[in-house]
């Protein structure tokens, strides 16, 4: 017979050492195999795992961006979920085999016993590791579809630049409250986070919910109001949180988008407008999602500065230091306004968001991804689309790495009830231009630009500085 040809060798292992064979197969593949004399396809299991192995390896040295990117792919989680599955019903399979070639040929009954319970305890350890990771895989395709956008028809499935000759990439953060008896949403919380693509170097802009007869932008609303919004009757001011919420109610006002899109629409474009700005992209979460994914982490840490009134009837209060939030304490830290105003809370909803992010580390969302998946889908709505996921991991990871500065269009250099939206505009792109040192681009808007300084505008502060 060749050399290397599989040929089974006589059984001659007694109960233990064919126990120990079968725990060394199911950690080296084809050890069994190699010991009964089955040589090629034991080196054919032995290669096949050394080659995950080294895939695995080459996946971690790359980093777990390049991996990121791949597993926000719908079709790439499927496959992902098909592959773990198979491989972890591969592993048992391998497992069984090795156990029935190595076990004795006329075992004891004890011996036997203890064969056989160490051979299913090994399938349990190897398949289910798979199974988790095919569950996570699972979910996570579901979170893709669930929550971010379709691909718009002709956008390219894989741009290879997408921020190309862009200096700024503007997401517009909503906080949204549908609240027991209020017909509607108010997107009472809405920040712009200016990126810079190649540093970065991220501002977040502030908005005021008040503020006053918000400009709007060309088409049919501005048509409706030519000199800003002015609500939906005496019953509806006109300020900037009822914007969202006029436009599904006035489908005319944005006759492009569906259901459900009009808001989002027209609010970005307002936005854009205020702050002199191109809104790409929004994220809105539920006031009431957002604890349920707070909950889902583990409850958030933050440093609280003064007492926090808790709960709709003055149930209690949050005490200043610093502490872990459970969801719901979470929710009335960054909703409360009884014993400080709009421009208090806004500050703790961003030292609040800051915190959840940097603390929903990787192995703390493994660990609870199920329940964490789950409240992303009822809490989180978006117009990303999914093939921009890949480059968004690899922006966040220059923005996790960056400095991150904010600022407040709040009194007293602007008054919510008759806004400066031109100054509001110039304090912007000084807020960009002068942290980034790019030259001012915009030659349009006349006027000279305002210094910072204590009668000029809001200095742009580091969020971490901010919220300790």
């Amino acid at each position: 017979m060749a050399d290397g040809e599989d040929r089974e060798e006589p059984r001659r292992f007694g109960a233990v050492a064919g126990m120990a064979l079968t725990v060394g197969s199911a950690a080296v593949w084809g050890l069994a195999h190699l010991a009964t004399g089955r040589r090629r396809m034991g080196w054919t299991l032995l290669t096949m795992q050394a080659s995950l192995v080294l895939i695995g390896l080459l996946a971690f040295i790359v980093g777990p961006n390049w991996l990121l990117g791949l597993v926000v792919r719908a079709g790439w989680l499927t496959g992902l979920t098909t592959v773990l599955l198979g491989l972890g019903v591969g592993w048992a399979a391998l497992v069984i085999r090795s156990h029935l070639m190595v076990r004795p040929i006329r075992p004891g009954p004890v011996a036997r016993i203890a064969g056989n319970t160490l051979a299913a305890a090994l399938c349990v350890a190897v398949a289910a590791p798979m199974a988790y990771a095919a569950r996570v895989a699972s979910l996570s395709r579901e979170v893709v579809e669930s929550v971010f956008a379709q691909d718009p028809p002709g956008w390219p499935k894989r741009p290879e630049d997408p921020w190309r000759n862009r200096s700024r990439v503007n997401i517009l953060l909503i906080g949204a409250d549908a609240a027991p008896g209020r017909p509607g949403v108010r997107t009472d919380s809405m920040t712009v986070a200016s990126i810079d693509p190649r540093t970065g170097r991220t501002v977040l802009f502030g908005l005021p919910r008040n503020l006053a007869h918000p400009p709007m932008p060309r088409g049919p609303a501005r048509e409706r109001f030519p000199f800003g919004f002015t609500g939906d009757g005496p019953g509806s001011p006109g300020i900037l949180n009822g914007v969202y919420q006029y436009a599904e109610d006035h489908p005319e006002t944005v006759p492009e988008a569906d259901a459900g899109e009009r808001g989002p629409s027209l609010l970005k474009r307002t936005v854009g407008r205020i702050l002199g700005l191109r809104v790409d992209h929004y994220v809105m979460v539920d006031m009431k999602g957002f604890a349920a994914i707070v909950d889902a982490i583990g409850g958030v840490t933050v440093t609280v500065r003064a007492p926090v009134v808790y709960g709709k009837y003055d149930e209690g209060h949050i005490s200043p230091g610093t502490q872990r939030l459970s969801g719901a304490a979470a929710l009335w830290f960054g909703r409360s306004r009884t014993g400080g105003d709009d421009y208090i809370r806004m500050s703790r909803q961003k030292c609040l968001l800051n915190a959840l992010a940097r603390q929903a580390d990787p192995i703390t969302v493994l660990h609870r991804f199920d329940r964490l998946a789950h409240a992303t889908k009822r809490a989180v709505s978006t117009d990303i689309p999914q093939s921009l996921l890949p480059d968004l991991i690899e922006l966040a990871d220059k923005v996790q790495r960056a400095r991150i500065e904010s600022v407040q269009f709040v009194p007293p250099l602007i008054d919510p009830a008759a806004p400066d939206y031109p100054m509001i505009r110039r304090l912007v792109r000084d807020a960009l231009v002068k942290g980034s040192g790019e030259r001012r681009r915009n030659r349009h808007e006349p006027g000279p630009q305002p210094s910072f300084g204590p009668s000029a505008g809001p200095r742009p502060v580091s969020l971490d500085d901010a919220c300790h």
